[in-house]
Order: C-alpha cells, then sequence, then structure tokens
C-alpha cells in the first residue's frame, strides 16, 4: 500500500554530483523510516543511508562526508544528495521502507 518512485540518477564523470528523490504514496507513514540502497550486479543490496529513530542520519562508511540524507515532509519526499562521487559507487539506488515493496531503482553511472 505504499508507492516509492525513485528518481534522479544519471551518467556522471567521477567528482559530479547528483540529486536522488524518492517520491512516496499511498499509506501515510513517517520518512524517518526510509533508507537509501543500492545493488551493483551480483553483488548484495547494501544499505547506504537512513535515519536513527531520533531522525538523525547515518551513513554507510563508504559514503560518509560525501551523500546527505534528508528529506521533505510537505513532499513525501526524501532525497539523498550525492557529491564527490566515484566509479564504485555506480549502481541502481533503491528506497524502502519497512512494509513496500521494494521499486524499480534509479541507475547511477559514474565514468572515471
Amino acid at each position: 500500500q505504499i508507492q516509492l518512485v525513485e528518481s534522479g540518477g544519471g551518467l556522471v564523470q567521477a567528482g559530479g554530483s547528483l540529486r536522488l528523490s524518492c517520491a512516496a504514496s499511498g499509506r501515510t507513514f513517517s520518512l524517518n523510516a526510509m533508507g537509501w540502497y543500492r545493488q551493483v550486479p551480483g553483488k548484495q543490496r547494501d544499505l547506504v543511508a537512513h535515519f536513527s529513530v531520533g531522525g538523525s542520519p547515518i551513513y554507510a562508511s563508504s559514503v560518509k562526508g560525501r551523500f546527505t540524507i534528508s528529506r521533505d515532509n510537505a513532499k513525501r519526499t526524501v532525497y539523498l544528495q550525492m557529491t564527490g562521487l566515484k566509479p564504485e559507487d555506480t549502481a541502481v539506488y533503491y528506497c524502502n521502507v519497512a512494509g513496500a515493496a521494494w521499486g524499480q531503482g534509479t541507475q547511477v553511472t559514474v565514468s572515471s
């Protein structure tokens, strides 16, 4: 009963920036429960960024200092601002919350 639509991916050079968006609709829930994940073909899906119970951002060590998760409650949208992108950031990025199905994600490709 929750619809999540990711957008904002694209092809960028190393060192570039992108801002991903995750628009939620359907059943209401706290955006603090949302997290960003990424997956490379042949590898597991990894948690990249999410919010603590208190609403503070928590990041995977691989992206800390470069990525910023934020939210706009009025728009029911969660963002992932990515800067200083590296080729190893290349993946399909997903947002998700407990109780929701995985969406299609948005492709991020970083060239060296």
